[in-house]
């Protein structure tokens, strides 16, 4: 049996542009290639854009 979820499933594809910055587990931040928080480099904001999560405020009273 396939599950539902397969029939919309799609590969991931690989992108051909790198980030600019890795995530540092250790500091919970993403860091750019000279240590910097990758927050504070105006150039990676502007490309990244911005993400908002309305899940909280949907589920619960108290948000």
């Amino acid at each position: 049996m396939r599950p539902f979820v397969l029939n919309y499933a799609l590969p991931v594809e690989s992108s051909a542009a790198a980030d600019p910055y890795t995530y540092d587990s250790t500091q919970q931040l993403n860091i750019l290639s000279d240590g910097r928080p990758a927050i504070t480099d105006r150039a990676v904001l502007l490309a990244a854009g911005t993400t908002t999560s309305t899940a909280g405020s949907q589920t619960h009273f108290d948000d």
